[in-house]
């Protein structure tokens, strides 16, 4: 590998963003082309037999939330990276950090209602301004605190089952005058939508533009207002553990061979933790009540483990030097990681919208695979080139000068120059 040691901390760390951008689309890739709640129940649309339930379980064990983990945890990394430049460079790290999140609120308040509603961004912002109050604190707390919040969430999340359990129980044996029975009914009524809404949900996004506005922005509320206020706890957990595991070095490939190799050996056992899960999914039919207790389990105390184990994995092989065309791939689609997940977005929304190409609906849950790979393809193919000739990727650039409240310099002034100097 050549360059300095700065430099190739930088790739690793664009490295390993690289491949949660990329990840992330995995799970998204089932919101762009069927109705959102087939990304949680594969019999609800697009498949749950056969081809199509081997495609929901590896994509479950493999990719459910651990790359939008990993995603997260980078985040929390480059909030600290880019208040220590700031630092530097005689900044004031809160006005760049804050002015950064109000202009990515603003993307994501449009990536969600006029692009796609399933956005990551407003909910990155608004945990983005919170978490920012810890960039300085000591690692050891950062990462106390995230584990704190994560176990918050797990128990509250499996007393959340156990309290409908008991109702779902008592209302099965007659019960009606307790609070348990009264949640439980409740829960069941407003747990799934119905297949009329499926069907409601495809003839929009397969009709005109206005067509697919209407149902996208209510679904964008729901995702804003419930959904986004019952991740936050996790995603704040994440980031600050980002922070602290950046601090030490993690991400930059500064730790020891033995304590990847360590991480990444624990990738396939992680893995296997996931079987009962998705036995227990699959038996229940994706209930609901089943969901609750296995999101608090997986995303809680599975995720983190296999994120980093992810990390670890593009870290030893960033170190290696094997195949390093590709490790550069990997590294630029990272740094070009808000134009990708934007990029995929606009894309896919024209390939599967009706006011595109209009296969939104058609496809099957192992159909959607080729598309993912294919946008995989696209995404190493670009981003290289293009960070060989421009200083950001379009929407990085975009975001910077508005951030910043000037145009900032574009093209490079020496095409071909290492995009990480």
């Amino acid at each position: 590998m050549t360059g300095s040691p700065a430099t190739q901390r930088l790739r690793t760390l664009d490295a390993v963003r690289g491949l949660a951008v990329m990840g992330i689309l995995l799970l998204n890739i089932n919101g762009l082309a069927m109705p959102d709640y087939a990304e949680v129940d594969p019999s609800y649309y697009g498949g749950a037999t056969g081809a199509n339930w081997w495609t929901w379980a590896i994509a479950y064990a493999v990719g459910d939330g651990k790359m939008r983990g990993l995603f997260t945890m980078m985040f929390g990394a480059s909030t600290v990276l880019i208040a220590e430049r700031a630092l530097a460079s005689g900044q004031t790290p809160a006005r760049v950090h804050f002015a950064r999140m109000a202009t990515l609120f603003l993307f994501g308040m449009v990536h969600a209602y006029l692009i796609w509603a399933g956005d990551i961004l407003v909910l990155y912002a608004l945990t983005g301004a919170i978490a920012f109050l810890g960039w300085r604190a000591k690692p050891r707390l950062l990462l106390l605190i995230g584990i704190a919040l994560l176990g918050f969430k797990a128990a509250d999340g499996l007393t959340a089952w156990h309290h409908l359990d008991a109702g779902r129980v008592a209302a099965a044996r007659g019960a009606d005058d307790s609070q348990a029975v009264a949640d439980w009914r409740a829960f069941e009524r407003a747990a799934a939508p119905s297949p009329d809404e499926a069907a409601t949900e495809v003839a929009a996004y397969r009709g005109s533009y206005g067509d697919a506005l209407k149902a996208r922005t209510q679904t964008a509320i729901f995702f804003q207002t419930v959904i986004n206020r019952i991740a936050f706890v996790d995603t704040l957990a994440l980031m600050l553990i980002g922070m602290a595991l950046f601090r030490w070095g993690f991400f930059s490939g500064a730790w020891s061979g033995r304590t990847y190799w360590f991480a990444a050996a624990s990738v396939p056992v992680l893995w296997a933790c996931y079987v009962p899960l998705i036995d227990w999914l699959s038996t229940t039919r994706w209930s609901p009540l089943t969901m609750t207790a296995t999101e608090a389990i997986q995303l809680t105390l599975l995720r983190p483990f296999l994120s980093l184990g992810y990390a670890a994995l593009v870290i030893l092989f960033v170190q290696s030097g094997h195949a390093a065309w590709l490790a550069d791939r990997v590294a630029a689609t990272g740094r070009m990681a808000f134009s990708n997940y934007l990029g995929a977005s606009i894309v896919l929304t024209l390939f599967f919208n009706g006011y595109g190409l209009g296969w939104y609906g058609y496809f099957q849950r192992w159909h959607c695979l080729i598309v993912v790979a294919a946008m995989w393809a696209l995404m190493l193919a670009w981003s290289k080139p293009w960070l060989d000739r421009f200083a950001y990727g379009p929407f990085e650039w975009l975001w910077r000068s508005a951030a910043r409240g000037r145009f900032q310099p574009f093209r490079r002034s020496h095409p071909f120059a290492n995009a990480s100097q």
